[in-house]
């Protein structure tokens, strides 16, 4: 019954502060809409939308059968899952305006340190045609050499800061080179270190963001590489790194786990990364702002 009370004042917390920001940031852009008010409002889609990653369910059916045994209250109006969907592949665009609202709320963007690292996401299986799926004009084939994974889809690129705030990220096509992926969310920040994989070595791409941006992008060396650095600095580099990468698994492991989704089509998948990465935001600034840990459900103040 705690555990219940929880779930709905989490939910009343998520509603609230992401209202908040709809009316400030999103409300604008959905008004004067032909066609009848919907009974189900933008803003309770887009709570559906972020609670869906606050609890450890495998998938949407299950998240569904739980609210509706257990808190049918919070969401009177019953929507199926197809007009859900249908719902919140328009609202793609504010999902991602409240997620740049946090981020700017949690000073994502102005930190003086980044990793940058992208992620695969397959989207069509082996089995099925690639050629006529809505992916075929935008994914291509990719190697994951990290997973040994040869797979047909996407990579997330993100920019977070060590704390996991998400600045920036992108989805490229999968045999784009890291350099390259990365050009698409460095234009976010300016005058800071961004620590990256051997992939996002090159000697133009680094001094080109140095000058004109003031990015400074810190890989680690091969082993056959001379480099001049001091003898501290890969030691440092070692530790930065372990320290990122659990920022980066809490990243990962919000909500819905993103490689098994059988989303159809591109604005489907934007969608839902769109959404974890609100989701993730919103954590965070829950627990920096309001002291509420959103994994145990407890103030932490």
């Amino acid at each position: 019954m705690a555990r219940s009370r929880a779930f709905e004042d989490l939910a009343t917390v998520v509603y609230v502060w992401g209202d908040d920001g709809y009316q400030a940031h999103a409300a604008g852009g959905r008004q004067g809409q032909a066609g009848a008010q919907p009974h189900f409002r933008d803003r309770e889609v887009i709570t559906r939308l972020r609670l869906r990653d606050c609890l450890p369910f495998p998938g949407e059916t299950q998240f569904l059968g739980f609210v509706r045994a257990h808190h049918r209250a919070l969401f009177p109006p019953r929507l199926s899952q197809s007009p859900f969907h249908r719902r919140a592949r328009q609202l793609w665009p504010w999902v991602e305006a409240l997620r740049r609202h946090w981020a700017e709320a949690l000073g994502a963007t102005r930190a003086s340190l980044y990793r940058l690292d992208t992620q695969p996401l397959p989207v069509v299986g082996d089995t099925r045609r690639k050629d006529r799926s809505d992916f075929a004009a935008t994914a291509d084939y990719g190697v994951c050499t990290s997973r040994n994974l040869k797979y047909f889809g996407y990579k997330r690129v993100r920019l977070c800061t060590p704390a996991g705030g998400p600045a920036a990220y992108d989805l490229v096509p999968a045999s784009t080179d890291a350099r390259v992926a990365g050009e698409q969310v460095r234009d976010w920040v300016w005058q800071a270190r961004i620590l990256g994989d051997q992939g996002c070595m090159g000697a133009d791409g680094p001094q080109g963001y140095r000058e004109t941006r003031g990015l400074e992008i810190l890989t680690p060396a091969r082993a056959h590489q001379r480099t001049a650095r001091p003898v501290g600095v890969p030691r440092w580099l070692n530790r930065l790194r372990e320290r990122i990468e659990g920022a980066f698994h809490e990243v990962q492991n919000t909500g819905r786990h993103l490689e098994p989704l059988t989303c159809r089509t591109r604005r489907g998948l934007s969608t839902q990364v769109a959404a974890q990465m609100a989701s993730h935001a919103l954590k965070l600034l829950l627990r920096r702002q309001a002291g509420i840990d959103v994994r145990t459900f407890t103030l932490t103040l």
